[in-house]
């Protein structure tokens, strides 16, 4: 993947290659003519160092024969010595068309140089018109020099004119080579940049169609954004951003049409319970047919009669209570209390109730109906079968954080595969209930209503009964029970 910062380095790297390019020609080609241009003026300025060597070696020849000091003598020697390296250089001048005429251009300086030392021998042997002579001589010599430093000069300019011509016509061509590589470096820079910006800006277009699409709640199109740098990356997580919510909203949708189907389905079971209640007896009559009863049985002296009304009266009331809101132990313990009392007129001696309550543990709360459905299953299958009938035990005590509540009777017992179904809430509700509420729904709504699992223990034995242990937390945990019970 090639990141925007690696294109932006690259373009950089690019630019300054062709500048840098750019700038090694044009300096070679510069040097290459300097260079050129410093070797033709280095010639003349050897050419113009003897002459000007040659006449300061007559002048300092004059003043020497003037005044024939050691001084004067010295200084005309130091002059001849710039002279003779004058010559020296002038060796490298030599070329197929001056080397006639810089031959006899050294042989001149030679002459001079002979022509000087002649003059200062005379001199000092005290031959002054001889010496005057061969001053004359180097004199004559000196202006020779010049004129054919002159001419050299001249044969120099002939034979570098074309170059002279060359490099101002290069200088020319130069200068036009300059426009065309500016033009065509400024097109192709641009040609460049504008791919350059196409890969950045394209990709940024395409993510920005895209999110326009999902602002406008099309989470259906797919993003694809062809790109190889971060923008890549960008519009992947946005890909998967909009995958996420689509399933999300697919999903909503779903719980949507799902909760729409429920709600119509509680309303038609309203309808049904409804309908239903409407072709049944109005319970307020029956309650109010029930006091009525009692009272008159009371008047009439059956006072058993009349307790035992109430007690129907009382279990009936509380068992068309709503169930969704929480009881306490108390109430529940009254209700059985109630039932025992129907079931005692039914079963006469053969049944028989056992209580053991800690009145401090009443106030505990927990879901209605819990207690009578155990009783009652207890009374059904397991008093109920015996001849001699049976007792049943129930047993309240404080256990610190929790209340137990103990169930028990001596009836035949349970199957263990029977238990596993109530503790794993795979019971089918049992016929013959009064309240139509089972062993399972018991265990199911405990667990609901507190929040944990272990509120239930089932122990039974073949022939020695069956022991129900509840242990009810004095604190709940979970307020899934109410929401379950609202949304129901």
């Amino acid at each position: 993947m090639i990141g925007i910062q690696r294109k932006i380095w690259t373009l950089a790297a690019i630019v300054m290659f062709i500048m840098a390019s750019i700038w090694i020609t044009l300096t070679y080609y510069n040097q290459k003519t300097q260079d050129q241009y410093d070797d033709i003026l280095q010639r003349y300025l050897l050419m113009n160092e003897v002459t000007s060597e040659s006449s300061q070696t007559v002048n300092a020849l004059n003043i020497y024969l003037l005044t024939p000091t050691e001084g004067n003598l010295s200084s005309l020697r130091r002059v001849e010595q710039r002279l003779q390296a004058a010559k020296s250089s002038i060796v490298t001048l030599r070329n197929e068309k001056n080397d006639f005429v810089l031959t006899s251009y050294m042989n001149l300086i030679d002459s001079l140089m002979e022509t000087t030392n002649r003059s200062i021998m005379f001199k000092s042997e005290r031959e002054s018109e001889e010496s005057s002579k061969a001053f004359a001589e180097a004199t004559r010599i000196s202006r020779y020099i010049s004129e054919m430093t002159l001419q050299l000069i001249d044969i120099e300019l002939n034979t570098y004119e074309q170059f002279y011509r060359s490099i101002i016509e290069q200088a020319e061509e130069l200068k036009k080579l300059g426009i065309w590589i500016l033009l065509a470096i400024t097109f192709g820079l641009l040609l460049f940049t504008y791919w350059f910006s196409l890969s950045i800006t394209r990709p940024v277009q395409q993510l920005t169609k895209a999110a326009q699409e999902l602002a406008k709640g099309r989470f259906e199109r797919q993003i694809v954004v062809n790109s190889s740098d971060e923008i890549s990356f960008l519009a992947t997580t946005f890909e998967r951003m909009r995958v996420n919510i689509n399933n999300l909203i697919v999903e909503i949708r779903e719980k949507a049409r799902l909760e729409s189907e429920l709600q119509q389905s509680r309303l038609l079971l309203k309808e049904s319970q409804l309908r239903s209640l409407q072709s049944q007896i109005n319970p307020h009559f029956l309650f109010n047919i029930l006091d009525t009863l009692s009272k008159k049985a009371f008047l009439e002296g059956a006072e058993e009669t009349s307790d035992l009304l109430v007690s129907v009266a009382g279990l009936l009331r509380y068992n068309l209570k709503r169930l969704d809101r929480p009881v306490t132990l108390y109430d529940e313990v009254r209700v059985v209390r109630q039932y025992m009392e129907i079931q005692s007129a039914r079963f006469t001696e053969r049944l028989k109730l056992v209580t053991q309550i800690d009145e401090h543990c009443l106030a505990v709360q927990m879901p209605g109906l819990t207690l009578q459905p155990i009783i009652e299953n207890a009374v059904i299958h397991g008093i109920e079968p015996l001849e001699e009938g049976g007792m049943i035990t129930v047993k309240i005590t404080d256990a610190d954080d929790h209340v137990h509540i103990e169930i028990a009777d001596n009836g035949p017992g349970m199957n263990p595969d029977k238990i596993q179904d109530i503790l794993e809430e795979r019971v089918v509700e049992p016929e013959g209930h009064s309240t139509g509420i089972g062993f399972g729904n018991v265990v199911r709504r405990l667990r609901l209503f507190y929040g944990v699992s272990d509120v239930i223990e089932i122990c039974s034995e073949d022939g020695q009964g069956v022991h129900v242990l509840l242990k009810l937390p004095k604190t709940r945990r979970s307020d899934t029970y109410d929401k379950a019970i609202d949304r129901g």
